[in-house]
């Protein structure tokens, strides 16, 4: 019978990285649970909730037998966390396993490791080098802007366009108010264009692995899955069927207003000032920018409370232009920037508004102004 002995902090870590994976409420039961498999070559932890999928190495103090549970995550996270030394998990009867640390004793139900779902089988692929940073940036820079819960699913995700023959790639996030695009190398072993549009929830997850390393790594793409291979980890997603919004459409190209400012001088007057906004029916804090030459005024109101203004100097000579925004969105574009200024690219007051830090076109975000 299997039989395995684990630091607490080893168990604790490798289902702490899974939580966010298995499934706490679904009709699927078996989704609630992760497969823990001992083999030849060690040990490794398997979770799914049918979308996105992770395989990660988990180091035992020793180990009798070769085997597989199917175990529930929670609980066995959530005893990990309390415990006080070393765990000893040996099969007991049939559905059950014996958990013991320390003087504590606890009896758990498993289920059948059979019926968890297959890792699926990866044959034809195409394969992208990216460094670990610069993937981190790309996506701490695009996702914001993704959609949480929009009807439209594409908007719940980000694109990842590879062109193969600049060999760069481009990022892309929107929720249909604002968009973000940031394009940067790559190493690529085909020589096609690929747009794939990679799901919210796994992007948010597999962030926190590359976050943890330093080195290049790879992802495959196939007609229906990207493999993130992170190290010893191996992240797996469906890629989303369906139509991304054209992005090179999107961001304007005829803006021919020139605005340029310091990046936390105008961050700090939008926070001032949007205490004083009212809140529309989309819980949006409205802000009006009275823009002229050499001034800007940032100026919002809230009729039953009150209201505020504040100017800034800024880097512009065209005509006086007045846009209403959202300025959480502006604030959210201007947070993800890292230049000490920032240009923004206009047309009129009702026409998207190009944001771009000094000196560089690989990071832009487009921001739709509101009716005020």
């Amino acid at each position: 019978m299997m039989k395995i002995t684990i630091t607490r902090e080893e168990m604790q870590k490798k289902l702490g990285d899974v939580q966010n994976i298995v499934e706490k409420k679904t009709v699927m039961p078996i989704l609630s649970h992760c497969l823990l498999e001992v083999g030849g070559r060690g040990a490794a932890v398997y979770a799914t909730d049918l979308e996105t999928a992770i395989k990660e190495p988990v180091e035992l103090l020793g180990s009798e037998q070769e085997g597989s549970w199917c175990i529930p995550a929670k609980k066995l996270y959530e005893i990990s966390k309390e415990v006080d030394e070393d765990i000893v998990i040996e099969e007991d009867e049939v559905g059950w396993i014996k958990l013991k640390s320390g003087k504590s004793n606890f009896r758990i139900a498993c289920m059948n490791p059979d019926d968890y779902p297959r890792w699926p089988v990866i044959e034809e692929k195409k394969t992208v080098g990216i460094k670990a940073s610069a993937l981190l940036s790309m996506i701490d820079k695009t996702l914001y802007c993704a959609g949480e819960t929009d009807n439209r699913y594409a908007f719940n995700a980000l694109l990842f366009h590879v062109d193969a023959n600049r060999k760069v790639m481009t990022v892309v996030g929107t929720d249909g108010h604002r968009l973000a695009v940031i394009t940067k190398p790559v190493d690529v072993d085909f020589q096609d264009d690929i747009k794939v549009i990679v799901p919210r929830k796994a992007v948010t997850e597999i962030r926190k692995f590359i976050a943890a390393k330093e080195d290049d790594i790879t992802f495959d793409i196939t007609d229906k899955y990207v493999r993130f291979n992170l190290g010893e980890v191996v992240f797996l997603t469906k890629i989303i069927e369906g139509m991304y919004p054209n992005y090179e459409q999107a961001v304007p190209r005829d803006n021919d207003k020139k605005a340029v400012m310091d990046r936390e001088q105008l961050m700090k007057s939008l926070r001032r000032v949007s205490l004083m906004s009212a809140v529309n029916k989309e819980k949006s804090r409205i802000v009006r920018v009275d823009l002229g030459e050499s001034l800007m005024n940032v100026f919002a109101v809230d009729m039953g409370i009150g209201e505020a203004n504040e100017a800034l100097s800024v880097d512009y000579e065209g005509e006086s232009l007045t846009l209403g925004f959202n300025s959480r969105y502006m604030l959210d574009c201007l947070m993800s920037m890292e230049t000490s200024r920032v240009v923004a690219l206009l047309k009129d007051s009702l026409s998207p508004v190009l944001l771009k830090e000094e000196n560089s076109d690989d990071y832009r975000c487009v921001v739709m102004p509101m009716r005020i």
